[in-house]
């Protein structure tokens, strides 16, 4: 059973970039992919939540390093790209969980806002896509994991250029798939509900808002980050060999209702 479970999901042997893997999803993931065998190379601005998280790695006996980064800039993302290259070599698998989440009305974005919102959440896993995916095509393997929003579906919570760029994203998966998979790369996006994370703090701290969340669930629960350790493992795992190209809802029915 447990060789069967191996092939099916076993990581070893690969390394993973997860991108804001300090905290929330990001971090959720970066556990499983390393607890599942693979070697984690975190990507975040803030230096000590990346000690931390490397530390826990490290404590569940997975190899593990970090590369500090303002995703929001185009230099930092080229050069934390090549740092990733040069002291881990080239990655099997990439996952872009960091975010900016800044909503204001539409009517009050500001261009310096649009700005910063699409360079962090679109612009930077595209950077980091073209950075690594060609090799994994060489190689004949590779998973590309985006994490998109239920807003790149459907507008409410002032979507703005949030939902405007996580909807790029998905977009975005779609035609990293088009270009890669018939070399072996899949690439897919996932789709939170509403997850209770550093990003989501606001949300969370209004207690009418949580149960208006919840009751849309069918689960009877809004998210929490445990949620996507399994299903981040079966897409980077070669239980996931034919899938590529897709959303995957991780939302408790959010999206159904």
């Amino acid at each position: 059973m447990t060789s069967y479970l191996d092939e099916l999901f076993g990581l070893t042997g690969r390394t993973a970039v997860v991108t804001g893997g300090s905290s929330g999803i990001g971090r959720a993931m970066a556990l499983a992919l390393g607890r599942a065998g693979a070697r984690i190379v975190l990507v975040a601005r803030r230096e000590a939540p990346l000690v931390e998280v490397v530390a826990e790695l490290r404590g569940h006996g997975v190899e593990a390093g970090s590369i500090s980064a303002d995703l929001a800039d185009r230099e930092a993302v080229k050069g934390a790209a090549t740092a990733i290259i040069a002291e881990f070599g080239s990655p099997d698998i990439l996952v872009n969980s960091a975010a900016v989440n800044l909503r204001p009305p539409l009517g009050e974005l500001s261009d310096e806002v649009w700005d910063l919102t699409l360079a962090a959440n679109l612009t930077a896993p595209f950077m980091l896509g073209q950075a690594f995916a060609p090799a994994m095509a060489a190689r004949g393997w590779g998973r590309i994991v985006n994490v998109v929003s239920q807003q790149a579906f459907r507008a409410y919570g002032n979507s703005g250029a949030y939902g405007a760029a996580k909807a790029g994203l998905v977009g975005l998966t779609r035609s990293q798939a088009e270009a890669w998979s018939p070399q072996g790369v899949c690439c897919n996006a996932i789709a939170p509900g509403v997850v209770h994370t550093p990003l989501t703090d606001a949300v969370f701290a209004d207690p009418t808002k949580v149960s208006v969340h919840t009751a849309r669930t069918m689960i009877g629960r809004n998210g929490v980050p445990g949620d996507f350790a399994g299903c981040v493992v079966f897409l980077a795992s070669n239980a996931g060999q034919a899938v590529t190209g897709q959303t995957l809802f991780v939302d408790g029915g959010y999206s159904a209702t």
